[in-house]
This record gives structure tokens, C-alpha cells and sequence, in this order.
């Protein structure tokens, strides 16, 4: 991935010498599950112990000549270790140590990004706590429907994300499996003894059968969630750009001293950050087909999964943390602005009382239909004329006939909207 997406923290788990690293570590506890059973004598484990390093100039000059990554860096630490090297990689495959290596990187790299979503989490549930009662315009279809809240927005996208963070959990544990059974999963110069003691030493679960390979819905399960969890990103990112709309205004991303929103127009302030989210989400969504793609392998392996994973792997690990935390600055530093919410709740005649009218129509013994009808043509009328629509509910003498002055005045209460909001907040983000 590129320096400008990457933060340092998740751009060390996937260095070269960070993955040579995590090979060796997978190299060295098979090594102690072999001295364990008396194979490796002490000797020899204390000099791999002591002497194994990585190299990585050295174990990329030795590719050169063995075009196998694997057994570069094999031969590196022979040359680093001596005679007591020959026990390294003792019964193994290369897939035992770079698929068990590679899920530890994915398991490293999950574990920051659940603290990730758990940030994300919090800055919506400040905002949720903070604009309680603020009622602004529910829009469907981009158009104005009935009020609901700005908290009730938020809380929603609160439900969602912890929803992905749950569904990650949920995938991160899958991945959070070793492989040591050799060639083809026999384990026919290992055991599964030896297997489940290395996989102890690294903090894993032995995978219950693997060919020569982990299979790849574990992969695959990873990656598609991270894309649905890129989805939300996106939902919440294209919300933030709709409000920030120069007609709609009533959010709006922060804005820095000094900082320039065009280079030809110099009174611009743009939704950046919200754009360029949704953005990066639509990379996070492709890799997981990438990711889906790599299921279907021949037999019990083939390796056109390997150049595909040493992409998706770091780029999408990379992505989301990078996006998770920029999504968490965004909400932190959002302007919200109650009176253009006001002001727009207010901007399409008050219509949005219409529903209620019809309800109460039919409450009141008027069929459905023709209590439609007399309400469609009051609604109608107002947003043609801009005359408010509860003026042109209390002239109307047919509707006047079923509802009181005192009902339409119950009818015309815009807090009524948000009795329920208490309740079902506090379902969501708790009391």
C-alpha cells in the first residue's frame, strides 16, 4: 500500500523483515516441539535458539539464485546457525510456515483493527448522547418524509458498526489457526503432536484438517467482512456529504487553519475526508473478491493464491485501519449545525405532518382512501402555493367535520415525533 494510506503502526506488521520474522518464529517452535520429544538434542536447540537472525539482504540475494522464497531464507539461516540448521524445517512444507505465519500477521493486524472499530463505536456513541432531541428532516429518496432525529441517526450507524465489529470478532477467531501436517495435511514426517505443541508456542489453534494448505473460506470469510464493515463506511461517509450539501448544511466536516478547499475557488470547504472514505471502501470491497476468488485451489493446493494474498493481505489490513481511524477524526472534529436542521425541517411547508392527518382521518371512521384523497389534495395545494400545510388542514371544513381544533392541535406537535426516542436508544447504546 501506498505511505499516504498507511498508518506506521499497521505498516509494520506487513515489512519484509516482519514477515521473514514470523516465518522464523513458526521455524523455531517446531524446532522446541521436536526437542521436546528428544529428536533435537540440546546442543543443537540452544545453537538455533542463540544464532537464528534474519537477514534480509542476504536471504533476497540467495532468491536470486533459488527463485523460492522459502528456501532463501532456509539457506540463510544455514549459513547463520551451522551444522545444527539441518533440523530446521525438520518434516515441514513451506505452506506450515507461511500460511501459519501469514494467519499470525492477519490474527496482529485484526487485533488493532477491532481497537479500530471500538473507536469508531465510542465517537458515535458521544454524538448519540450528545443530540438527544435534536430533531431534524428524515429524507427517502432524497426527499423530505417525516421528522426523526440526529441522534436516532447516529444511533443507527452506532447498531451497524457494532454489528461489523461482532462479525469480525467472529472472523478473526477463524483465522487464529496454525498448520504443521506437512506436504499434503498427513502429517507424515510430523505428528500432530508436534503440530499442536508448535501452535501452543505461537498462541494458535491447530487447523482440525488442512491439506497443504489452510483452506481459504477462512481467508475468505475475513476479507468479505471487512468489505461489508468498508460498506458501512461508506453509508455513513455518503450521510455526512448529503448534509454537508451547500443546501442542506447541517453538518459539516472540520475545517483547519490554513487549510485550502480549491485551488481555483478559494471560498470552497469540502467534504474530503467523507469522499475520499468512500473511496477506499470501494478498494477494501474489491480485495474481498480477490479474496472469495481464491477458494477454488486444485487438489489439495496450487499457488495462485499466494500472489493475490501477498496484495489483499497487507493492502486491506492497511486500508481499513487507515480508514477506521480517519472515519473516527472525521466524526470527532463534525460541525453539526441544530438550526439548519431546524430550518429545514420547517423548509417543505411542515408536509411532513401528513401522515398524521390520515391516521387520525381513518381513527376517526373516514375510509382510508378518500381520507388519502382530502389529504393528498391539502398537501398538493401547499407544496404548489408554499402556503403551510397545517393552515391548509384546519380550513378545510370536510376534514374540520372529523377532527377538532383541539385534535389538529395534537396532530401539529413536531415533539410528538420523538416519543419513542428515549426507548429506542437506550435499545441500541444501553441507558
Amino acid at each position: 500500500m501506498i505511505e499516504r494510506y498507511t498508518r506506521p503502526e499497521m505498516g509494520s506488521i506487513w515489512t519484509l523483515e516482519n514477515r521473514y520474522a514470523y516465518w522464523l518464529k513458526v521455524e523455531l517452535a517446531v524446532c522446541e516441539a521436536w526437542h521436546g520429544l528428544g529428536v533435537i538434542d540440546g546442543a543443537s536447540m540452544s545453537a538455533i535458539r542463540e544464532k537464528a537472525a534474519i537477514d534480509v539482504k542476504r536471504i533476497l540475494e540467495i532468491e536470486e539464485t533459488t527463485r523460492h522464497d522459502v528456501i532463501a531464507f532456509l539457506t540463510s539461516l544455514e549459513e547463520k546457525i551451522g551444522p545444527a540448521a539441518r533440523f530446521i524445517h525438520l518434516g515441514c512444507t513451506s505452506s506450515d510456515i507461511v500460511d501459519t505465519a501469514g494467519n499470525m500477521q492477519l490474527a496482529e493486524a485484526g487485533d488493532m483493527i477491532v481497537e479500530d472499530f471500538e473507536k469508531v463505536l465510542a465517537s458515535l456513541k458521544s454524538m448519540v448522547q450528545r443530540w438527544r432531541g435534536q430533531l431534524c428532516m428524515g429524507r427517502t429518496h432524497g426527499i423530505h418524509a417525516e421528522p426523526t432525529s440526529f441522534a436516532l441517526k447516529m444511533a443507527g450507524f452506532y447498531a451497524e458498526f457494532s454489528r461489523n465489529l461482532a462479525r469480525f470478532k467472529s472472523a478473526l477467531a477463524e483465522i487464529r489457526v496454525g498448520k504443521i501436517s506437512g506436504a499434503v495435511g498427513t502429517y507424515a514426517f510430523l505428528s500432530p503432536q508436534i503440530e499442536a505443541t508448535a501452535c501452543k508456542i505461537l498462541g494458535l489453534t491447530p487447523d482440525p484438517i488442512s491439506t497443504q494448505v489452510i483452506q481459504r473460506d477462512r481467508l475468505a470469510y475475513f476479507f468479505t467482512t471487512l468489505a461489508v464493515a468498508a460498506g458501512s463506511i461508506e453509508r455513513l461517509c455518503v450521510e455526512l456529504r448529503h448534509l454537508q450539501r451547500t443546501e442542506v448544511l447541517e453538518a459539516e466536516e472540520g475545517f483547519g487553519k490554513g487549510q485550502k478547499g480549491s485551488s481555483a475557488m478559494p471560498h470552497k470547504k469540502n467534504p474530503i475526508s467523507a469522499e475520499n472514505l468512500c473511496g477506499l471502501s470501494r478498494m477494501i470491497r474489491s480485495n474481498s473478491l480477490a479474496a472469495m476468488e481464491n477458494q477454488a485451489l486444485w487438489h489439495e493446493r496450487d499457488i495462485s493464491h499466494s500472489s493475490v494474498e501477498r496484495v489483499i493481505m497487507p493492502d486491506t489490513t492497511i486500508l481499513m485501519d487507515y480508514a477506521l481511524n480517519r472515519l473516527t477524526r472525521l466524526l470527532d472534529g463534525l460541525n453539526v449545525i441544530p438550526e439548519h436542521m431546524e430550518r429545514n425541517l420547517h423548509a417543505s411547508c411542515d408536509l411532513f405532518y401528513s401522515q398524521k392527518v390520515l391516521t387520525a382521518l381513518v381513527n376517526s371512521g373516514m375510509p382510508r382512501q378518500e381520507a388519502y384523497v382530502a389529504v393528498q389534495r391539502n398537501a398538493m395545494q401547499s407544496w404548489k402555493s408554499g402556503t403551510p400545510f397545517p393552515d391548509l388542514i384546519r380550513a378545510d371544513e370536510g376534514i374540520a367535520a372529523h377532527l377538532s381544533k383541539e385534535k389538529l392541535d395534537e396532530l401539529f406537535d413536531v415533539r410528538a415525533y420523538l416519543k419513542y426516542e428515549d426507548e429506542i436508544l437506550d435499545r441500541v447504546i444501553g441507558k
